[in-house]
């Protein structure tokens, strides 16, 4: 197992990038990479509360861990820190052993420039999953939150 880190700055107030870490329907828009749709089964966006998201490849080439063409995931919030932190444990639905573990994700936020900083940390990936991959997804789904972010705060 293994730990990435992406960064990537939002022109929007910490507050608002907060509120799209938590609210469901703006992670079924943000936490896509490109060529996937994203799909919100279940979204409790408060601390302890749980969540069920499916990524679904656009084109049949692609290689789902949890079926054919899609990657579902399931978790829940451990700790909130209102415009400042939000750490998630996801575990990939998958009959796959080597895809089987508890991942942790930390998406701290820091004041700067004018808006946000976005660090997101994975830890505990299962080294199937080529870290490019990740590194690559993590960053398509943080332009995807700035774009959305930004443009609510014009």
């Amino acid at each position: 197992m293994y730990s990435t880190r992406v960064s990537w700055h939002v022109n929007a107030p910490r507050a608002a990038v907060y509120r799209a870490l938590l609210d469901g329907d703006a992670v079924e828009k943000w936490r896509v990479p490109d060529g996937m749709t994203g799909h919100v089964h279940e979204f409790e966006g408060r601390e302890g509360g749980a969540f069920r998201v499916s990524l679904t490849y656009d084109v049949p080439t692609g290689t789902g861990k949890s079926d054919a063409h899609t990657d579902t995931y399931h978790g829940h919030f451990v700790k909130l820190v209102p415009d400042e932190l939000v750490v998630e444990e996801v575990e990939f639905e998958t009959d796959d052993p080597a895809l089987r573990s508890t991942m942790t994700m930390t998406t701290t936020l820091t004041e700067s420039d004018g808006g946000t900083d976005v660090l997101v940390v994975h830890e505990g990936i299962p080294d199937i999953v080529p870290a490019a991959d990740n590194e690559t997804g993590t960053r398509m789904a943080l332009a995807n939150l700035a774009r959305l972010v930004e443009a609510a705060a014009r």
